[in-house]
């Protein structure tokens, strides 16, 4: 089993699209996944059409139930669910001070041995929801932007990765940067994707993620893009993303 962060703490760039594409695109290919929503914003939870009745991942973060309790179908081939809501932002308070706070989600995580792939769909922030999300993880896996100053954010959250790596979870790796919204008649997304690959020749994805209409669409009925459409571009990236992910990681 590999647990998989996807972390940015820029909003905007794809993470909550990457986690549940990526999700179904790994289902489609026999493998058994998981997907915890990390977000009070609760997107891929309502990006999946879920119900968001208790027990939900709150629930098992404050020891009301544990997290297997939370697991449900998501309706799609191999891809289960933890939801959330927004009762996550009270959590963030509710966490201060409490001791072992950071290992809260890794101890509920310990013993789901039955999935092949845990997706941990992040905030975008580096708060304390995020930190328990980089102690729980294996590897980060980035959804970047193809923008300039998606290149700063970058740099910081390549050094918080570090400071964990140091501090609270020594194994944690990175399981690639993606780089997403991708659109090749622009100068700017190929600098920027060459900038990054120049950076980081070992870690970014050879699939990009570009601009899709039919992959924005999609969450709005609360569907994956593969469910959607599976003729659309950003469709046919992610599960050349979950090929390319799998090759990595065998």
């Amino acid at each position: 089993m590999s647990i998989v962060a996807i972390v940015n703490q820029k909003g905007g760039v794809g993470k909550t699209t990457t986690a549940i594409n990526l999700g179904a695109a790994l289902g489609a290919l026999e493998s058994r996944v998981l997907l915890v929503d990390c977000d009070p914003q609760a997107n891929a939870s309502r990006g999946l059409g879920s119900d968001l009745s208790p027990p939900l991942l709150y629930d098992a973060m404050v020891g009301s139930c544990h997290i297997t309790e939370a697991v449900r179908p998501s309706g799609f081939a191999g891809l289960d669910l933890v939801p959330s809501d927004r009762n996550l932002v009270g959590l963030e308070v509710e966490l201060v001070g409490r001791e072992g706070w950071e290992s809260g989600l890794r101890t509920q995580l310990a013993g789901l041995d039955s999935y092949a792939t845990i997706l941990l769909d992040c905030p975008p922030s580096l708060g304390h929801l995020t930190i328990n999300a980089l102690v729980a993880a294996d590897r980060v896996l980035v959804p970047m932007q193809c923008e300039y100053f998606a290149l700063e954010g970058l740099a910081e959250l390549m050094s918080t990765v570090t400071r964990i790596q140091q501090t609270l979870n020594p194994g944690l790796g990175i399981a690639g940067i993606l780089m997403t919204m991708y659109d090749d008649r622009t100068r700017l997304s190929r600098q920027v994707f060459e900038e990054v690959r120049r950076h980081f020749p070992d870690h970014v994805y050879q699939t990009v993620v570009p601009r899709n209409v039919r992959l924005a669409e999609a969450p709005s009925h609360g569907v994956p893009a593969l469910h959607y459409d599976i003729k659309c571009r950003g469709a046919q990236a992610y599960l050349d993303l979950a090929q390319e992910y799998l090759a990595r990681a065998a």
